[in-house]
């Protein structure tokens, strides 16, 4: 496992094997793994889930607004405490554990899938916390490279293994912080804030409203059931190649432009004074970034709205255009992904929109409970017309975060 900049871990690291995933509950894997490679027993297992953001994507990182919610799919890291400063960690990915001391914490003496558990050593350290050395071994049902935040629920896991293990004060409100600063300065993936707030502070059967410049959250009830109705994720097996800097390139845009308009951030741009904002901007390319995250933030808070009034069928039509934005102005999808949110709206869903950072990943569609069957069939069907590999796809439903088992 090794990440990418929208903080999901992708492509895998030079060296890397890949191992079959043994099937079975994924907490029990994690302990089958502990005791295989340290031929003993955890002192416990520490879960934490992946996240698909409903609404609300590259304004993390622009003091914007996002609405994630937690998944039932999680990474459990099954741990015991080590009395010296040592860390091993295996993994059900991996034929060889990582293993790291004090002197190999420096940013970039870790690298690959281990440098997301070194960061997360690393971070408590610099802030100042006396962290165990520990053992620990990691399964996960959080599919890679998907745009599902596979290293955040890495990240989230292992720090609340370490916390308890070493009886650390830290916090919920202040851990991902934390895990954000171990994705940025230790792994150098430039990440926001948005998937560890998510992994570690949604709530059950609720979205996570984010306000990215002031970290409050606003828990929002987001009962599917209820209205009848199911989220989709398709898995377009597209994987998250961002090797080329374009999820950079982005960032670096938008941080132009925010400069250019004399703003703090995009975030401060209003809607209503958008069209000005863009005659100000000297080319098209950035006058569409700018376009796309100040209607996605507005669009954010219409979803809140919704959702707050109990109107969960009517966000449809926001999460269509958000995918929209994406496609024509941020220029952030791909034809797979393009084809099952066409596909999916077709086969009548109420929305459908791309979700994670872009160039890759999932597919949300929110559908009629009763249709689930019927709108993945019809993906599927039009991925082998194209000619792409066969698509996967999961019901999903709010989820809590990080937690010990």
């Amino acid at each position: 496992m090794t990440g990418h900049p929208t903080g999901d871990v992708a492509e895998r690291a030079p060296g890397e094997v890949p191992a079959r995933v043994a099937p079975g509950d994924v907490a029990d894997r994690a302990t089958a793994g502990f005791r295989q490679r340290y031929a003993d027993e955890p002192a416990g297992r520490w879960a934490a889930p992946g996240r698909a953001n409903l609404i609300g994507e590259h304004t993390d990182y622009n003091d914007g607004f996002v609405l994630p919610f937690a998944l039932s799919l999680r990474t459990v890291v099954a741990a015991a405490p080590e009395p010296d400063e040592v860390w091993t960690v295996c993994s059900e990915l991996t034929d060889e554990p990582v293993r790291f001391t004090v002197d190999d914490l420096a940013p970039g003496r870790v690298t690959g899938w281990g440098a997301y558990v070194a960061g997360v050593v690393w971070a408590l350290r610099e802030a100042g916390h006396a962290v165990p050395g520990a053992r620990l071994a990691v399964a996960s049902d959080v599919p890679l490279g998907s745009g599902l935040s596979s290293s955040a629920a890495l990240e989230a896991a292992v720090l609340a293994a370490l916390v308890d293990l070493g009886g650390l004060d830290l916090p919920t409100a202040q851990r991902p912080r934390l895990a954000q600063r171990a994705e940025n300065a230790y792994v150098g993936a430039p990440t926001g804030i948005m998937d560890q707030s998510a992994v570690i502070r949604c709530r059950d059967g609720h979205a996570l409203f984010l306000d990215c410049r002031t970290e409050e959250v606003e828990h929002i009830p987001f009962d599917l059931d209820a209205a009848g109705l199911a989220m989709l994720v398709v898995d377009s097996r597209a994987p998250h190649r961002h090797a080329d800097g374009e999820y950079a390139a982005r960032r670096r845009s938008c941080e132009q432009a925010a400069e250019l308009l004399g703003v703090p951030a995009l975030r401060d741009v209003p809607t209503d004074g958008l069209a000005t904002a863009l005659e100000r901007l000297g080319d098209d390319e950035t006058r569409r970034r700018v376009r796309h995250v100040v209607t996605e933030d507005q669009r954010v808070l219409d979803t809140v709205a919704l959702l707050r009034a109990g109107r969960v069928r009517e966000i449809g039509p926001l999460l269509t255009a958000s995918h929209a934005s994406m496609r024509d102005d941020f220029e952030i999808t791909v034809p797979e992904i393009d084809l099952a949110v066409e596909t999916a709206l077709a086969a009548g869903a109420l929305g459908a929109r791309m979700t994670g950072g872009g160039f890759g990943g999932c597919v949300l569609a929110l559908v009629e409970a009763t249709s689930v069957d019927a709108v993945a069939t019809a993906v599927t069907a039009a991925y082998a017309e194209r000619g792409f590999a066969a698509p996967g796809h999961v019901r999903v439903r709010p989820a809590p975060g990080a937690a010990r088992l």
